[in-house]
């Protein structure tokens, strides 16, 4: 390489090194997370839900476990390896990754290679076609070429940075796919079982109300009891036989949902019924703050506002120069058995600079909308953080009455299953008729029921008030 060739190469090489320094700044305003009302507590925050300690431990990956029932535990497994939604959320998730991946590529430079191998015949009429210049000669090149956009404005550092914060709201989305599958599955295996319980204790009716139908005919029979008698009851004991069937018929809607939750065939999957009551759990309440931390969809939100903040950097970026540095080398030759000798060398190393001068304010125009995208994203980011708060709430109020009313419905069930033996009784005895005893026993029967109805709405409070906290809580933790 001659002595000016080495001079050209290294300013050229001083200038590319310059750039790269100067690449160091963002036109992205700096980001500050939307403001919202927190309180310094819950409102209803009453036993069994007590304050949060640091030894409470509610595992996020495995919350359900506080109901305390294996088969529970077994069809959340299945969920988490089947379940289609969440397949699709996963995939979803990968994706932005990868748009992650690809807009980190612009931190580096392109390098390609090239070669190439012609046979050429030039024009005979060619302008300015020299005497000497053969008709017929060969051309072959082999080269390399790379290009490095250098960014001074921070128009490639803020597209890196809106990527990862919309693979992190991603991965939240993923996370609140999860949950809310899990709570949905949680929440119609407890209505399962209280369909079971339903069942069982119109069974238990059916039967002593059809021994009440025997003994009415055995009554009517001997002239003691009147036609009447037995038409009540066997009216009471026809509506107790369609009450079953009617539960009956939600629980298989119920069992339908529960097996296109866990990735499985609505026409072969079975649970078998089970009575055993399941007790509401004791939740540990944080601090309303730690909400912010811990929901999937608050951090989703968040995150997407801090994309749109950096997208208003990009689009600011578009006023500015584009520097770009190109750069090409290689062998070019007639002959290639000596194609690779220095006498055949080529290169070329600089800079381009490429500047809109006018656009008819499109540009103008994209700084608007990547503003007004970021406030639409702040003014979402608030929403959700609102609703939650709103269903933390509504929950704990929710459970709290429901316990009140379940106390005094049990009360009532306890009294009404008095009367039912007193009426039974006193019929047996002559002393009333046999519409007292259908009264009394209808009446016991809608008092089992709502005690059951009440429990079950209570432990979907429940499921409900922890999806609300965002899951499982663990003292410390952040999603």
């Amino acid at each position: 390489m001659q002595r000016s060739d080495r001079v050209r190469a290294r300013l050229a090489a001083t200038a590319v090194l310059a750039a790269l320094g100067l690449a160091a700044c963002s036109l992205a305003p700096t980001y500050q997370t939307p403001e919202v009302p927190v309180a310094a507590q819950y409102s209803d925050s009453r036993s069994p839900w007590v304050e949060a300690q640091p030894a409470d431990r509610l595992d996020r990956d495995g919350w359900w476990k506080v109901y305390g029932d294996d088969r529970l535990d077994q069809l959340q497994a299945r969920l988490l390896a089947n379940n289609a939604t969440l397949a699709a959320a996963l995939a979803h998730y990968q994706q932005a990754e990868a748009f992650t991946q690809q807009a980190r590529a612009g931190y580096f430079p392109t390098l390609g290679l090239d070669g190439s191998a012609a046979r050429n015949r030039q024009s005979d009429t060619r302008p300015l076609r020299g005497a000497t210049s053969p008709a017929y000669y060969d051309a072959y090149t082999v080269g390399a070429q790379f290009d490095y956009e250098v960014d001074l404005w921070g128009r490639v550092r803020d597209t890196v940075a809106a990527g990862e914060a919309q693979q992190a709201a991603s991965a939240a989305d993923l996370a609140q796919a999860r949950l809310s599958l899990q709570a949905q599955l949680a929440d119609s295996y407890l209505q399962l079982n209280g369909y079971d319980r339903q069942i069982q204790v119109l069974s238990e009716s059916i039967d002593a109300f059809g021994k009440a139908l025997q003994l009415t005919q055995s009554r009517h029979a001997g002239g003691i009891a009147s036609a009447l008698d037995v038409a009540r009851a066997q009216t009471q004991l026809s509506n107790a036989k369609s009450q079953r069937t009617q539960a009956q018929a939600q629980r298989a809607l119920v069992l339908h949902g529960i097996a296109a939750l866990v990735g499985d065939s609505a026409s072969s999957f079975q649970l078998a019924a089970s009575t055993v009551q399941v007790p509401v759990p004791t939740i540990p309440l944080q601090v309303p703050s730690t909400l912010l931390q811990r929901r999937p969809d608050i951090a989703a939100a968040e995150r997407r506002t801090a994309a749109a903040n950096a997208q208003v950097g990009i689009a600011r970026a578009a006023f500015f120069p584009q520097l770009t540095i190109d750069g090409q080398g290689g062998w070019q030759s007639d002959r290639w058995g000596s194609i690779a000798t220095a006498p055949n060398r080529f290169w070329a190393i600089g800079p381009s600079l490429l500047l809109n001068v006018f656009d008819g304010g499109r540009r103008k125009a994209g700084v608007k909308a990547a503003q007004a995208a970021t406030a639409e994203a702040g003014a979402k980011y608030r929403d959700v953080v609102l609703t939650a708060f709103a269903q933390v709430e509504d929950n704990l109020s929710l459970l709290h009455d429901l316990g009140t009313a379940l106390t005094d419905q049990r009360a009532a069930a306890d009294a009404a299953q008095r009367s039912v033996d007193l009426s039974l009784n006193h019929y047996r005895e002559g002393a009333v008729g046999y519409l007292e005893v259908v009264q009394a026993q209808t009446a016991e029967l809608d008092a089992r029921r709502s005690v059951i109805d009440l429990e079950t709405r209570q432990l979907r409070a429940s499921v409900a008030l922890i999806r609300a906290l965002g899951g499982g809580w663990e003292a410390g933790e952040k999603t």
